[in-house]
C-alpha cells in the first residue's frame, strides 16, 4: 500500500494568512497535533501545535512567524512500511504527502494508516498467533511455512525479529494464521524442533479431534 492511496481527503492544511489561533483551533477541531502548511499547492512544512501554542500572539498570521521549516514529509510512492517509519521517528499524527512534481497531494492521518495496515497484518480476521523463538540461522519462512501447510493451514502475516548481537538464540517469528485451532500445527512444528514461545488464541480441540491427535502424537513419538 503507497503513499498516495492513504491520503485522507477531508484533512485540512494551514494556509500563510491564517492566524495562530485559527491554526490551533483547526487542530483541535479535527483532533491532531499538526498540520501542513501549503502555499500555492507548494509544501512549506509541518506546523505543531506545541509550537503554536508557546506563541503570544494569537492574531499573528502563519507568514509572518519565521518559523524554522520542518520539511518532513512522504512521497507519494513510497509505501506503508516506510511511512509508518516516518510517523513513528518524528511522533507524528499526520504526514504530509508529495507527488513527483514535488507539490502538496494530501495529508496522511497516523490513526487512518494504523487502521489500514491492522488489516495488512489480517488481524480482524479470525486465527491463532504464534510466536516461535529461534536462532537467526535456522530462519526459514519457506520451510517454517511448508510444515504449518501440511496441516492445511495458511500464513495471513509473519514479522521476523533478529537476535542482537550476542544473543544468538533470541530471534523471534510471530506468524498470523487462517485458523483458531493450531494445536496440531504446534506439534509439527515442534516435532521438527522449532520452539514454541507463545500461541494465543488457539481454539481447543473438540473431543473426538483430541483423542485422535493424542494418539497421533503417542504414534509419533514412538
Amino acid at each position: 500500500m503507497l503513499a498516495e492511496e492513504l491520503i485522507n481527503p477531508t484533512t485540512p492544511v494551514l494556509r500563510p494568512f491564517d492566524s495562530v489561533g485559527q491554526a490551533v483551533d483547526l487542530m483541535d477541531e479535527h483532533g491532531i497535533r499538526q498540520l501542513a502548511l501549503v502555499e500555492d499547492e507548494v509544501y512549506k512544512g509541518l506546523l505543531s501545535e506545541d509550537t503554536l501554542l508557546n506563541l503570544t500572539d494569537d492574531e499573528k498570521q502563519l507568514s509572518e512567524l519565521h518559523l524554522p521549516p520542518n520539511p518532513v514529509h512522504a512521497n507519494s510512492f513510497q509505501h506503508i512500511y516506510e511511512i509508518m517509519g516516518i510517523a513513528n521517528h518524528y511522533q507524528l499524527d499526520t504526514v504530509p504527502v508529495l507527488d513527483e512534481d514535488n507539490l502538496y497531494a494530501g495529508t496522511i492521518l497516523v490513526s487512518d494508516m494504523m487502521a489500514k495496515f491492522a488489516d495488512l497484518l489480517g488481524t480482524q480476521e479470525a486465527g491463532a498467533v504464534l510466536v516461535l523463538k529461534m536462532s537467526n540461522r535456522d530462519y526459514s519462512l519457506t520451510d517454517i511455512s511448508r510444515l504449518i501447510e501440511s496441516n492445511d493451514t495458511k500464513i495471513i502475516s509473519s514479522y521476523f525479529s533478529g537476535a542482537e548481537y550476542g544473543a544468538l538464540d533470541e530471534a523471534k517469528l510471530t506468524l498470523k494464521l487462517n485458523r483458531t485451532e493450531v494445536t496440531a500445527v504446534v506439534a509439527t512444528l515442534e516435532r521438527f524442533g522449532y520452539v514454541i514461545e507463545n500461541v494465543y488464541g488457539n481454539a481447543p480441540l473438540e473431543n473426538p479431534d483430541r483423542h485422535r491427535l493424542d494418539l497421533l502424537l503417542r504414534y509419533l513419538e514412538t
